[in-house]
């Protein structure tokens, strides 16, 4: 069939970090549905064999799950060696680990600026550079990133978040305009609102979320799985001529203004 051919996945290798969290945990469940052989990584252990369990009951069963602090380039050189040994190559690699701040700009210290740029820039970096070289010796690969609404023009309150965010964008671009003739495409998708519960506590008041919707033209929030199929997108042969882009999944928020 046409479309099977064309969005094929099966028997492919997604490895995913940040995998045991409220986003990527629906990204890497989709990948196994689809027929991928997955490796699930995250700084925590035990929230990675969680979604590991909840795949292996759905009957997939071609997992692994790793720890990995993304901060870290040694830790991703040991998942990859550890993924490629059990799954064998990485085709597909989501950056999905990152973490966000709340507080004032004033009183950010220097601690909590290195926390999430380690997490979200850093992390990003280390993983293209690792698994990226990865997929250049193999001829071919596709890297996905996490951009943000946040990237530009910037969100309130998310001060560092914002920054990394915008740097995430731009070395995806850069990425993408490097490796463009050796076979490994490099995008980000750019989620609007898929708040967490952490979200709604420590960002989302009854006033920010009126603001938020009354800046939506779909008027609600993302749900988790409505971001996997531009993820198999992007993954697919489907999007063989797709490199650099930035893909806004946000209910339209990117586009309104007033």
């Amino acid at each position: 069939m046409y479309l099977n051919k064309l969005f094929n996945l099966n028997g492919k290798v997604a490895a995913v970090t940040g995998a045991g969290g409220h986003l990527c945990g629906e990204m890497v469940k989709a990948y196994a549905r689809v027929g991928c052989k997955v490796a699930i990584l995250d700084l925590r252990l035990e929230k990675a064999k969680k979604i590991e369990k909840e795949i292996n009951e759905e009957g997939f069963m071609d997992t692994i799950s790793l720890e990995i602090d993304v901060s870290d380039k040694s830790n991703f050189e040991s998942v990859l060696n550890k993924i490629v040994d059990k799954l064998g190559n990485i085709d597909i690699f989501i950056n999905g680990a990152g973490i966000n701040g709340s507080t004032p700009f004033i009183d950010i210290t220097e601690k909590e600026w290195d926390s999430i740029m380690n997490s979200q820039i850093k992390g990003t970096f280390f993983g293209c550079q690792v698994i990226g070289e990865h997929m250049l010796k193999n001829g071919k690969g596709s890297i996905i990133n996490i951009s943000s609404a946040s990237a530009g023009p910037p969100l309130s309150k998310a001060f560092t978040y914002s920054v990394a965010k915008a740097g995430i964008k731009n070395l995806t671009q850069n990425l993408a305009r490097e490796w463009g003739t050796k076979g490994v495409r490099v995008n980000a998708i750019r989620p609007g609102f898929f708040p967490t519960d952490w979200n709604l506590k420590n960002f989302i008041d009854d006033k920010r979320k009126k603001e938020i919707l009354g800046h939506t033209p779909m008027n609600r929030f993302g749900n988790p799985d409505e971001l996997t199929g531009a993820i198999l997108w992007l993954s697919s042969d489907a999007s063989g001529f797709v490199t650099g882009s930035e893909v806004s999944v946000d209910g339209g928020f990117s586009c309104m203004t007033i």
